[in-house]
This record gives C-alpha cells, structure tokens and sequence, in this order.
C-alpha cells in the first residue's frame, strides 16, 4: 500500500493478440485488446496505445493512443477504427523514463528497410545512455527520450549478415539482445507475425495465453482445434477475462514467434556463462496482481508465505493480525495462521479518494488518512494489533495510520514488513525514490518503531523473502517431475547487487 502512496510503480505493461485461422478473422481482436489492457491497468495509468494490423503484404496498421486510464482512453469509436486487425499490440504506461505526455506513449511504429513494424515495451534499458549515442552515430534522429523508442531504432538497423531482400527478424532481436543485455520484455509486430521477446535475465515477465471457446475455458479438453487466437500479456491475470487459458511463460532469453498457426520458439539467448537468471523479485511483493502466475506458482500463495515467513522470523505478543488494505492482506492472513492468532480488518479503504482528490484545505490536511480509511473500531478497540503492510518506502503513510488506530482506541500497534527494506535504486523498470528519500537510509530508521509512532517495527528478512519465493518454485518443479533449472531472483533494490554491471 506505501508503495502506491510513494509514488512506486511499474513501468508498464504489454499485451498482444493474434487471431488463428483464415482472415479476415471474426474475433473482435481490439475489444480483446483493450480487455486485456483493463486487466494490465495497475502496470500503468499514465496512457495507452493500441496498434492493429491486417496482417497484409503490406499491411495496413492502425493505431489510436491516449492519456490517463485505458477505459477513457479508447472511447468506443477509438475502437471502431481498430475493429479490422487480425492482430495487434498494446501498452499501458508509467513512466519512470520519459515524461509522461502522448509523445512517449507506446506501442512505437517505425518504417524500416523492410516494412513497418510495431514496438512495445516493459522495462528499462541499464545502458541506454550509451546506445542512444550508438544509435544517433548511425545517424538515426530520436524524437523521444523513451527507452522504447531506442529499442525500435535499434532493431530497424540492419544486421551486418543480411541479405537486402529478405530481414531477419531473428538476428536483428538477437543482435539488439546482443547490444543491451537486461531489461526488457518486447512485443514486435511486422507484417502477419508478432515475436515476443523476454531478455536473457527473465527481469521483467511476459507469459503466453490461448484463446478457447468459453465453453472449454474451465475443462482440461481444449486442444489446437479449438484454438481461436493466441495472446501474450506481462501478466496471467488478463487471461480469464478474455477467455484465454495459461499456456506458458515465455523463458529468458526466448523469441517466440507467433502467428495465426500457432506459436514457434526460434532461439534462446543465453545469459553469461555462470550468471543466475533475475527476475524481479517485488512482481511478487507488491506490483503483479494476486491472481498472475510467475514461474508456475500464483502470486496470492507467495504472498502469504512470506506472510507466515515473517511470523517465524519477527513474532509478536498481540491478540490479533490485520493488514494495511489491501496488497497486504495475503502476507498478514499468512501471519495470522503461522503465529495462530485471528484475523481480522482493522481499516475500511474510501477507494474512491486517490491522487485526483481535490486539493486539500487546512481541515482536510488535518484529517490526514481519515480521507482514505475508516475505522472499524469495534474489532480492535482496547486490544494489541500487529499491523502487516508490504512496505514501508518513506514511513509518510504508515505514521498517520498507526495514530488513526492509536486514536480509536487499539492498546498497541506492532508493525510487521511483508519485505525487507528498500535501500537502493533501480534502474530495470520500477520507479523508486532517491536513495536519500528512502526510511531505511534515513538516522530515523535506527529507531524507527519511535518515529513511526509504533509499539515495534519489524522487516522480512532478505533471506527469508527469497526462501518464500523459491520454495514454490522447487515444489512445481517437484511435482512436475521436470530437470531443476536454474532459478535467480533480482533483488538490488534491497542489496544493492544488480545482476549486471550498470553503465553510464
């Protein structure tokens, strides 16, 4: 919840559709399309893009893009303009490069040597300054300051190896691949195809849905003959409400064409010999949905192992567990039966108050959270609560809350951390304050259950939210019966060990 009030957030999410069979297609691939963006909102609420395509030789693409969130942005004839695609890409954004007007809004379209193609991006390029120099020495002018704009101009350069009339689309992924090595999940539409792309270090997620009759959503009986597209997506969780089965993460380092006949891995890149694959491990803290898989295991029962992880590792003498609502809410229902107390809600979320609030008055500033929670106030009157928040990033909104509660008349307040604590930058896609904005930077943090106004204050270790996170990992592996690969998580922000040496 602190990481919403903090202004933490992704950068983005990606989301692509290919109808099968003979087109023109009678699936309505932009509403699938704008669907499946609705689902990817909490990635992004700055703008959104969509591009269609024919899928002709040439195509004819059609693209419509605006600002704020997905619903305002594609009004309905938006979308009447869309309705011809038999494939398209989309993009919802939050910037953390680029500032955030319609100019850096995704998908990207460029001409090339070759025909058009379509971009779309999740990530953030750790070396981007010196391709941008690389890119404008070919001669190459940049409009925009986006990440993914230099992506796009990258891959329209011609690989050294090919022929002039045939592009390989191969070699120019492998070749960008090659130039930056983390991090990005791409969408690249050219003519009748879309390649999606994960970098070699797995950062940031990218997973491969099928789209079945409705009737053979829920059964096990589906199989190529009732395919009626194939969609990719940064998360799981736009699946369902498309109609759309899990099929399969695309795997670090993948190119994975897909096209109206289905889909076609065409080479893995590999990382550096010795060098753990690195995704991020705060997708499963706070940023994915609770219901997205990762890695073959749901994000909601990661949560609440590090809920019951925390209880081992941080106990408390309370007579009851809540949470700050609502990301929070596994973690401390996985506190509450690890430790063996009851659960029980605390805090009433106004979700109507956010960032468009009008401006507050003195009283209104005076009022402070009381704008944003209401107290119900018979469940914890005269007792000892331990509050479970999943972050604490400056203590600017946890502090008002524990005085709210104290106020309404809890005995104590105890805080436990369903994460460790936040300590460096990131420079892979998640926009996080300045080292120094940081709480446990700050000489408060030595005392920080006094500052915060808290009985105590207690973190999930390093160790043990990894040990959460990979212990699912290995029982999917188990009950799989599948060879053990190897399994990395990217936790620089809390170690200050980024999985690649940073560029500047």
């Amino acid at each position: 919840m602190e990481f919403e009030a903090s202004g933490i957030g992704e950068e983005c999410g990606v989301f692509g559709c290919v109808a099968a069979g003979e087109w023109p297609t009678q699936l309505e691939v932009a509403q699938v399309l704008t669907l499946g963006l609705v689902a990817l909102q909490h990635r992004g609420q700055e703008s959104a893009g969509i591009v269609t395509s024919d899928g002709g030789n040439p195509p004819t693409y059609m693209s419509h893009k605006g600002m704020g969130l997905v619903n305002s942005a594609f009004p309905p004839e938006a979308l009447l303009k869309l309705r011809h695609g038999n494939l398209g890409i989309c993009h919802t954004r939050y910037s953390t490069t680029g500032i955030s007007e319609l100019l850096n809004c995704q998908p990207f379209v460029v001409d090339t040597l070759h025909g058009r193609i379509a971009v779309a991006h999740n990530g953030e390029l750790v070396n981007s300054r010196a391709l941008r120099t690389k890119v404008m020495r070919h001669g190459v002018g940049l409009s925009t300051c986006s990440d993914s704009e230099l992506i796009t101009q990258l891959l329209a350069l011609t690989p050294p190896m090919e022929e002039l009339d045939s592009p390989d689309w191969v070699a120019r992924i492998k070749n960008l691949m090659t130039e930056t090595p983390t991090s990005y999940s791409l969408l690249i539409m050219f003519k009748d195809v879309i390649y999606a792309v994960r970098d070699p270090y797995g950062n940031r997620p990218l997973c491969i849905g099928q789209l079945v009759p409705v009737s053979k959503l829920h059964s096990s009986g589906a199989g190529e003959e009732d395919t009626e597209g194939w969609v990719v997506s940064s998360e799981s969780c736009s699946f369902q409400s498309i109609g759309a089965k899990y099929h399969r993460e695309v795997l670090p380092g993948e190119i994975v064409r897909i096209s109206k006949r289905g889909i076609e891995t065409l080479n893995v890149v590999p990382r550096p010999e010795g060098d753990p694959p690195a995704f991020c491990i705060f997708e499963y803290v706070y940023f994915a949905r609770p219901d997205s898989i990762f890695e073959g295991q749901m994000v909601y029962t990661v949560r609440q192992r590090c809920g019951r992880q925390l209880a081992i590792e941080a106990p408390t003498d309370v007579d009851l567990v809540s949470t700050v609502p609502e990301s929070a809410t596994p973690a401390a229902l996985g506190y509450a039966q690890q430790a063996g107390l009851p659960y029980m809600e605390v805090l009433c979320k106004n979700r109507y108050v956010g960032r468009t609030f009008i401006q507050p008055n003195t009283r209104l500033r005076q009022l402070g959270v009381a704008k944003k929670f209401g107290v119900l106030t018979d469940n914890f009157a005269g007792k000892r609560v331990v509050l479970v928040d999943d972050s604490i990033v400056r203590g600017n909104t946890i502090s008002p809350i524990i005085k709210l509660l104290r106020e309404a008349g809890a005995k104590e307040v105890h805080i436990r951390v369903a994460s460790p604590p936040i300590r460096f930058p990131c420079y892979m896609g998640i926009n996080i304050p300045t080292k120094e904005e940081l709480i446990a930077n700050k000489p408060q943090f030595k005392d920080i259950a006094g500052y915060l106004g808290a009985d105590s204050v207690e973190y999930l270790t390093v160790e043990g939210l990894v040990t959460a996170v990979q212990e699912g990992v290995a029982a999917m592996q188990d009950q799989m019966g599948s060879r053990k690969s190897r399994v990395g998580h990217c936790t620089a922000c809390l170690t200050g060990k980024y999985p690649v040496e940073l560029e500047w």
